[in-house]
């Protein structure tokens, strides 16, 4: 569980979180949304120790942050696995090297131990074939499969993704969401995802935190989004025909 409270980040004049509390909870799908310039991926950088609020803290089950020395921070680190947006793959190393070098870095292992792990989390992500190829020469979707392997090859208690689906076919996106939230599940991690996405939202979003102009103006998940009566996040969310037929048949068979 990741617990923000009441944190503040400014640049220069410009504050860009404006006292954001919130929880992230374990083992499912915590979805940070909102338009460009909300704050959702200062907040996200703020999460990961890239940024350091002015005012507020953050703490990991119980850990805050700020408070950690710098060895306990580096101890934090290895618990955390991230998907960048690109997938920030190794161009010059096979796929089995990506997923491996997290292990190769911050671990001990030994070399028939880093290959074994490598194995399983591939099989994991549905990659059994692809551990020679260099990601030129996979797809998209397989790449970002890839990113979500060496996510988790260190048996991450938090895994953090930027907009994960960016530049991925509708049916591959909906196939990387389900993934994550699959994985999230099994292994029982505490997952952030930044998105623009609403069809994940509405996929797999069991904590939705929305952002605008650097506030919460809204939380809840995606069958409370159905029936808010939040004009922010109503506006945000149903700005789409085929989103808005969507909540008024659930109106519908809700009432």
């Amino acid at each position: 569980m990741i617990t923000v409270t009441n944190i503040e980040k400014s640049f220069g004049e410009s504050k860009v979180l404006k006292g954001i509390s919130t929880v992230f909870e374990t083992g499912k799908t915590n979805l940070i949304i909102g338009q460009s310039g909300s704050g959702k991926t200062v907040l996200l950088k703020c999460l990961l120790g890239i940024y350091t609020p002015e005012v507020g803290t953050i703490s990991f089950d119980g850990r805050i942050y700020s408070d950690l020395s710098s060895d306990e921070k580096r101890e934090l680190r290895t618990e955390i696995g991230m998907v960048f947006q690109g997938s920030a793959l190794f161009d010059s190393m096979t796929v089995a090297e990506n997923v491996g070098f997290p292990l190769r870095m911050f671990t001990k292992k030994n070399k028939s131990e880093i290959e074994d792990r490598v194995d399983f989390v591939l099989k994991r992500v549905n990659l059994i074939d692809a551990h020679h190829k260099l990601p030129s020469e996979i797809s998209g979707g397989m790449q970002k499969r890839v990113a979500i392997a060496r996510a988790i090859v260190n048996n991450p208690k938090y895994l953090f993704c930027d907009e994960p689906n960016s530049g991925l076919d509708p049916n591959t996106a909906t196939l990387i969401d389900n993934l994550i939230k699959e994985i999230t599940e099994e292994y029982n991690i505490t997952t952030v995802i930044n998105s623009h996405d609403m069809n994940s939202v509405m996929e797999i979003g069991e904590k939705i935190v929305f952002l605008k102009n650097g506030l919460k103006a809204w939380e809840g998940s995606k069958e409370e989004i159905f029936i808010t009566e939040n004009q922010a996040i109503v506006e945000f969310v149903y700005s789409s025909n085929l989103f808005k037929k969507v909540r008024e048949a659930y109106l519908k068979s809700y009432k």
